[in-house]
């Protein structure tokens, strides 16, 4: 399994990152990426502590560990700036919290997020035609998430994105243990989204490039 998309109590996880990977990789993953809820009144407070321990809690569990941001609530307007703010403060993987029907995220968020350089919208929610065409033109991933809330929109994502050519990965968006799925169950979620065995393969494949892109 390869997660890109999971929380510590850096922001509203709940476990410090040394246990969070440990329990990654007993769950039997091969890379995880901590992206932590950020905006501008914090992110220079958490990017800079994960930069810190990443490679080093890696080499010790034996999996690859990437420093990232969930760049999250953001106004729409401040969404490039803070996409610039991340990586120049270290974050090898930059993902944006998208429109979710769960929560009252500002609308133009996707499209804000899709125009601004991250690597992928998480739970996109009810994207539009459009906005994955941005997607496939500026080669940002569209998150299927297994989380619940986030997860309800799942199937209109991955109908709209195999439609188009956008690439697609899968991800837990992790806040507790019990968060952290096996990849049987990412592969169940997928297919229930409309996915099918190859189409979940590459949706491995777009992680597993973005785990090489985030270590080049």
């Amino acid at each position: 399994m390869i997660d890109l998309h999971t929380h510590s109590l850096f922001s509203d996880g709940e476990l410090v990152p040394a246990e969070l990977t440990r329990r990654a990789k007993v769950a039997g993953y091969r890379a995880i990426a901590i992206t932590d809820h950020a905006d501008f009144s914090n992110m220079d407070l958490i990017i800079p502590r994960l930069v810190r321990v990443a490679a080093d809690l890696g080499q010790q569990w034996g999996l690859t560990v990437i420093a990232g941001v969930e760049l999250t609530h953001l106004p729409p307007g401040q969404i490039a700036t803070g996409a610039l703010e991340a990586r120049s403060l270290g974050a090898r993987l930059v993902v944006c919290h998208g429109e979710t029907i769960a929560e009252p995220v500002a609308p133009g968020t996707n499209r804000a997020a899709l125009e601004a350089g991250i690597d992928i919208l998480s739970h996109p929610g009810l994207i539009t035609p459009e906005e994955v065409e941005l997607a496939v033109k500026n080669d940002i991933c569209l998150e299927i998430t297994t989380r619940k809330g986030h997860s309800l929109t799942n199937g209109h994502v991955a109908k709209l994105a195999l439609a188009q050519g956008a690439k697609l990965v899968v991800n837990t968006d992790s806040h507790s243990p019990s968060d952290l799925t096996s990849l049987d169950m990412a592969r169940k979620i997928a297919l229930g989204a409309g996915l099918n065995e190859e189409q979940f393969e590459q949706a491995r494949k777009n992680s597993e490039a973005l785990v090489r892109k985030a270590l080049g």
